[in-house]
């Protein structure tokens, strides 16, 4: 069977040990001959890099292991790019958060201005490594996770239109399985899903255990009353995602013939949202103080001791969909994932050009889109919105153009008007000067 050689983008992140985690649970179906790590960050990629590799020799003393900052060390002899990056970290985030929610409109790290001024910092970013593995192995797939996932695949599709790169989001994942665990089934694998949307944006319309039964009107019943929270809900769940999950029961209600997206309350209850955030203390502040600390301080036990069992870390379940696509890739097994690709007429009644998140079935030669056909007034009419929203962020991005970041804010369903868009602008614009193009 071949082995792969894969480097993680963003080596320094506290998402990259449950990957590799998840990496190694998984090599029976997706062996490994080489896994390293790239950062631009090498002192913080080294405190997670050190313990992984002791991870590593207990588990896979075979999987050859290096980190680097180098790119061409990093990109030279892959077969998958596996790219989560956050381009100026956390303290950005809490800055995306923290600035709308000044001017009375919400912070979120994907949706309205926070995910914006994320988008503008990402889409370059991404672009770099692109062109990394374009330059040092042509032949590679490359699966980004990196978000904004929409803004990114509106951004690759436009300036690197023949990248072998698939942009991929494990929100609808962890939604399915807790649709799962509602219905009382093992896990999501175990159902049959139709969905549309853009990326964090979008419903089911179907969704059938594997002998095609209707599984819709549970869900519906339950939906109605509690929201995506099964019936033995976690209790390590995060308050804010907690709130999450059960809002989703009001977005519901808004299409009862269809499951949503949790982050459509976003777009369809700003005002909600607004009114539950402490704007001293956002989301991007709890994952400073619990995520951050728990995952390094796990990894510096773990070198101090040289042993894995030193330190805690959780193995990243959901991202096993990342090691699902890049199977079906390398295996050619044509399996069914949820991709962002452009619509092509896959959706009929909606732009050819825009990225959508729709079933794909997976091939050695990439995806390729399941039929949707026609959708509503109420779904078309949002997503041709939040479409040229994101279309306008990139044009800005690549135009250097204040004009066309200022159509975009004002445009999204999350800013009340053009005079609050213009505020919350110039506030980011300030903010991300280390990071953004100048804009004109």
């Amino acid at each position: 069977m071949k082995k792969f050689s894969v480097v993680i983008a963003g080596g320094g992140s506290t998402f990259t040990p449950g990957i590799v985690l998840m990496l190694l649970q998984n090599r029976d179906r997706f062996p490994l001959r080489a896994l390293k790590f790239y950062d631009n960050d090498g002192a913080r990629q080294e405190v997670i890099a050190e313990a992984c590799k002791i991870i590593l020799k207990e588990q896979a003393p075979d999987i050859e292991f290096s980190y680097t900052t180098d790119p061409k060390v990093a990109f030279t002899d892959v077969d998958f790019v596996m790219a989560h990056i956050r381009v100026g970290k956390y303290p950005m985030r809490e800055q995306d958060e923290k600035i709308p929610l000044r001017h009375g409109v919400l912070g979120q790290e994907t949706c309205g201005p926070g995910g914006m001024a994320y988008g503008m910092r990402s889409i370059g970013g991404v672009l770099e490594l692109v062109d990394y593995m374009e330059q040092y192995s042509p032949n590679a797939w490359m699966l980004n996770y990196s978000n904004p996932a929409a803004i990114v695949a509106e951004a690759t599709r436009r300036l690197r239109p023949n990248a072998k790169i698939l942009n991929i989001c494990d929100m609808p994942i962890g939604i399915e399985g807790r649709m799962a665990q509602i219905v009382g089934l093992k896990d999501r694998k175990q159902m049959r899903v139709r969905y549309y949307g853009l990326n964090h944006f979008g419903w089911w319309t179907s969704i059938e255990d594997l002998n095609g039964n209707d599984l819709m009107p549970k869900l519906r019943e339950h939906v109605a009353k509690n929201g995506y929270v099964p019936p033995s809900n976690d209790p390590h769940t995060e308050a804010s995602w907690n709130d999450t999950f059960a809002k989703a029961k009001d977005v519901q209600a808004l299409d009862p013939d269809t499951m949503p997206n949790t982050y459509l309350k976003y777009y369809l209850f700003p005002d909600y949202v607004v009114e539950h955030s402490n704007p001293a203390r956002t989301r991007a502040n709890e994952v400073m103080d619990h995520r951050e600390k728990h995952v390094f301080g796990a990894c510096r036990a773990i070198i101090e001791a040289g042993k894995s069992s030193a330190g805690e870390l959780e193995i990243d379940e959901h991202a096993s969909y990342i090691v699902d696509l890049a199977t079906a890739i390398a295996f050619n097994t044509q399996e069914r994932m949820l991709l962002i690709v452009p619509n092509n007429g896959a959706i009929h009644n909606f732009d050819a050009d825009a990225m959508v998140e729709i079933p794909c079935l997976v091939g050695k030669n990439g995806p390729e889109p399941l039929t949707v056909g026609d959708i509503p007034h109420f779904q078309k009419g949002l997503m041709s919105q939040q479409v040229a929203v994101e279309k306008l962020v990139v044009d800005a991005w690549e135009q250097r153009s204040y004009q066309k970041l200022w159509q975009a804010l004002t445009l999204s369903k999350t800013v009340p008007s053009a005079k609050v868009a213009k505020a919350i602008l110039d506030d980011l614009i300030e903010a991300n000067k280390a990071f953004w193009p100048e804009l004109h």
